[in-house]
């Protein structure tokens, strides 16, 4: 069995931690153990993964040092995180195989991902990424750089950036190689760098690509039996914070997107999450939703909430 397994947050650094190494280490030393026993149960296994308080690091050390280190763009600042990021889950995945004896090694492939330069996103830029301001603050930041601010529920202000659906991997002829040689490929974190391509030339954009949407198209590239979406709850619910709240053990692809659309699953949180599954599904794979502590269950049919055809 081919997985494609997404990692949530808090596989990476835990909640409301400094964001620190040692930390992020100490997180990973329990996600490459749950990862490690679906490879030696003899899963061809893909990864890919979050980036967002990562990349909310990287903008503040930037914004910090602005006046003497000239800051990057945002599809540098996601291709920094990707390595990053991935050099440390493959050394903690990499040390857990070893610790079983299982011989296949762990790879991270820096990922871009081409979007459409016309995509309605780009015209709406509504993803947050950075750390929250006060107003004041946020003008003279946009002012200075041209970066667009958006008011947040708490009431900060924060840079938001378009978020465009993912076309293609510029890399999935080498990705589907390494896969294919039986290599265990973290790739597409953060959503992947994006980019756009004209005239058979790539150039990086100031955007965020959802990672759920990249994961679906990722399981797809490489053939995957099923996509993974590893998180913090244990199945998707229906009336979720309120008494009539209700864990679900499957859903359809038309029962989902009718939830969808009635405003269910938020944007902000499992709408992604239940979007990708259901494009996959809808390719003809079996999507998963579940808990990372419960990653080799979900893989076997046995946790989380299934998105099936239909």
């Amino acid at each position: 069995m081919r997985v494609v397994a997404a990692l949530g947050g808090n596989a990476l650094s835990p909640a409301g931690g400094t964001g620190s190494v040692e930390e992020m280490r100490e997180a990973l030393a329990s996600t490459g153990k749950a990862l490690a026993a679906l490879v030696a149960s003899g899963v061809s296994l893909v990864l890919t993964h979050g980036n967002g308080p990562q990349v909310g690091r990287i903008l503040l050390q930037q914004e910090l040092a602005s006046a003497a280190v000239p800051p990057m763009p945002m599809d540098v600042c996601g291709a920094e995180s990707q390595g990053q990021l991935g050099y440390l889950i493959a050394q903690s995945l990499d040390n857990a195989l070893r610790a079983l004896k299982v011989d296949a090694r762990v790879l991270c492939l820096v990922t871009q991902v081409v979007v459409n330069g016309r995509d309605p996103a780009f015209r709406r830029p509504s993803k947050p990424v950075g750390p929250g301001y006060d107003r004041p603050t946020a003008q003279r930041i946009a002012h200075e750089s041209g970066h667009v601010f958006a008011i947040q529920p708490g009431g900060s202000w924060r840079r938001v950036v378009a978020s465009p659906l993912p076309v293609r991997f510029v890399e999935d002829a080498p990705l589907r190689a390494l896969v294919d040689a039986g290599h265990v490929v973290v790739a597409a974190g953060g959503g992947g760098v994006p980019v756009v391509e004209y005239r058979g030339r790539l150039r990086g954009v100031e955007a965020v690509i959802d990672k759920d949407r990249t994961a679906a198209l990722l399981a797809q590239a490489v053939g995957a039996d099923r996509l993974l979406i590893l998180t913090e709850v244990s199945k998707v619910q229906v009336g979720f914070g309120t008494p009539e709240a209700r864990a679900l053990d499957e859903l359809t692809v038309s029962e989902a997107r009718r939830l969808l659309a009635a405003g269910e699953f938020p944007s902000g949180s499992m709408g992604p999450k239940v979007e990708a599954c259901a494009d996959f599904a809808e390719s003809g794979g079996t999507a998963v939703i579940a808990a990372l502590s419960d990653a080799a269950a979900a893989a076997r049919g046995e946790a989380g909430t299934a998105v099936v055809a239909g």
